[in-house]
This record gives structure tokens, C-alpha cells and sequence, in this order.
């Protein structure tokens, strides 16, 4: 058994995503000094956020400051290489590997793929959520709700508000669930007050959201939490033919492994299905990047590289 790639391959394994997932990858694979390529194009799911939260030691650190200290300690490991570009189409190859094309024309043979691209988030259509999205509008109480702890908080739609509803009852002074475009909204937590009709928009007015609804009333909340509709934010799972859940995740094993040998997936972009849901969280994707790690650092090992 050998120990490195080289002279086969340009990397042991190619790392696609620079956020969390991908960032841990990299650092899981450089510890046992294999050859990693960390891909970065600069676009992050939690770009819009100002600060991390439920992330123990790190909790309320912005995560640029988070990626730029994670980048500045990768460049500790000699096997660690970054590169700032976008990978436009990864394909497997006949003898064994896979080729990355970038989006500057480059080509990278690597013996193994990692996926850390996460997801792209779509607002329900109302004016001017994007605007406010992971400031005064968020998706999980565990990441923002204790910011509008003692206050009223708002919940768009009927989809998760029972169960929103009852995680923020002890955080919030009073909730708000604006039924928006749905006729009954089941399920609430006691003493939720129920808005209907449709809201047409969300403004930031200081600390608070003005919601407005048709007919013009308007309501103010200290958060406004929805439920996007998500979806992969890069093509590669479509160019490999990988196998996704109903989540429109990527289906991966307790290792990170996809149904493509070779191909590993952490982060937001990957759902185990024995878990009901995705796990959505900077701590979730970074213990996904290590298990998609050492997925990847299995595979290799198992056949001989």
C-alpha cells in the first residue's frame, strides 16, 4: 500500500466549498497529511449573516472572521493547497478519479471529490425578505432566537409554526404567526396570536420588522422567522448522477458517502436519511465535512492510493 497519490493524480482529494463543511474537510485531510484542494468561489449560504450563533467558543463571531481564521490556519499544513476559483463541472474518468474544470479553464485530476457547496435559499415572495434575510429575518430559533428574547416575534406561514411556536415560547414576550396563504395554521403552542391574510411585505424600521398585509394594516415584530425553499447551489450532484432525498439533498451514509464511489458530501448540501430532516447549523456542517473527510481518506485507503 502506498501513501500518496502522486504522479497519478494532481491532489488525493479535491474539496469543493470554502464554508464550514469544506473548511473542516480540508483541515481533517491535511492533519494526516494527505494532498487536499480546497475549492473557493466566495459565495457562502450564511453570507447575508453577521455573526454565528450556537457555535460553542465561537458564538456570535462573524463568519468572515470565522473563515478567514480557519483559511489562515490551513496554511499551516504543507499538503493544504487553496484556490479561489470556480469549479464549473467535475466528471469522473474512465482510469480511475475524477477532473475538476474550473471556471478559468483549469483542469485538476484528483482521486477523490468532496462536496461542501451547500445550498441556495429561496424567500417566500414577499417584498423585501432577501433584503432583511439572516439579520431581522431568519429561518432557525436555535441560530437567532435568543436576539428577540423578551420580545414579539413573528412566524411567516403555517408550514413550521407549530413547532417554532414551541421552541420560541420561552425566548419571545409574545408570538405572531401571520397565517399568510394558508387557511388554518395547526398545531400552535398556547397564547399564539394568529394574523391572517396575506402578507405582502417586510421592512426594517430600527430594530424591528414592519410586516404589511393586504388592506394595508401593518404589524412590527423584533424577528420575523420563515421557511425557505432550498436547493443545491452548484450543478455537481446533477453531473454525477448522485442520488438525492426528498429534501433535495444529497443522500450520504454515516461517513458521508454518497451513492457515487469516490464522492463525499458534508454541510448543508448532504442529509443522512436516517435523520428526518437536514441538520442545518455551522456546527452540523463542520461535523459533516469531517465524516465526509474520512469518508473520502477511507476510500482511498481501502483501494491502495
Amino acid at each position: 500500500m502506498t501513501t500518496t497519490t502522486e504522479g497519478r493524480y494532481d491532489t488525493d482529494i479535491a474539496v469543493i466549498g470554502g464554508g464550514p463543511a469544506g473548511l473542516q474537510a480540508a483541515l481533517t485531510i491535511g492533519r494526516v497529511h494527505r494532498r487536499v484542494t480546497l475549492f473557493d468561489d466566495g459565495r457562502y449560504r450564511n453570507a447575508k449573516a453577521g455573526h454565528m450563533h450556537n457555535v460553542a467558543a465561537l458564538d456570535g463571531t462573524p463568519p468572515a472572521q470565522f473563515r478567514e481564521q480557519a483559511r489562515a490556519q490551513l496554511g499551516e499544513y504543507p499538503t493544504v493547497e487553496l484556490r479561489e476559483e470556480r469549479v464549473e463541472e467535475v466528471r469522473p474518468v474512465e482510469e480511475g478519479g475524477f477532473v475538476l474544470t474550473t471556471s478559468s479553464g483549469a483542469s485538476v485530476r484528483s482521486a477523490a471529490v468532496v462536496l461542501a457547496t451547500g445550498m441556495r435559499d429561496e424567500m417566500p415572495a414577499v417584498d423585501g425578505l432577501d433584503e432583511l434575510w439572516g439579520d431581522l429575518v431568519a429561518a432557525c430559533p436555535f441560530c437567532h432566537g435568543h436576539e428577540a428574547a423578551g420580545r414579539r416575534v413573528g412566524i411567516l406561514g403555517a408550514g413550521a409554526a407549530g413547532h417554532q411556536t414551541t421552541l420560541l415560547a420561552p425566548v419571545a414576550a409574545s408570538l405572531t404567526v401571520f397565517s399568510h396563504e394558508a387557511d388554518e395554521v395547526p398545531g400552535l403552542h398556547e397564547d399564539v396570536e394568529v394574523v391572517p391574510g396575506r402578507v405582502l411585505s417586510a421592512r426594517r424600521d430600527g430594530d424591528e420588522v414592519v410586516v404589511g398585509l393586504e388592506g394595508g394594516r401593518e404589524e412590527r415584530v423584533a424577528m420575523l422567522f420563515v421557511t425557505p425553499s432550498s436547493s443545491q447551489s452548484a450543478p455537481f450532484a446533477e453531473q454525477l448522477g448522485l442520488e438525492l432525498n426528498a429534501s433535495g439533498c444529497i443522500r450520504v451514509d454515516e461517513l458521508g458517502r454518497t451513492s457515487v464511489p469516490g464522492v463525499s458530501a458534508g454541510g448543508d448540501l448532504a442529509h443522512n436519511a436516517a435523520l428526518p430532516m437536514p441538520m442545518v447549523s455551522v456546527v452540523q456542517a463542520m461535523a459533516g465535512g469531517q465524516l465526509a473527510a474520512s469518508g473520502a481518506l477511507m476510500g482511498l485507503l481501502s483501494g491502495g492510493h
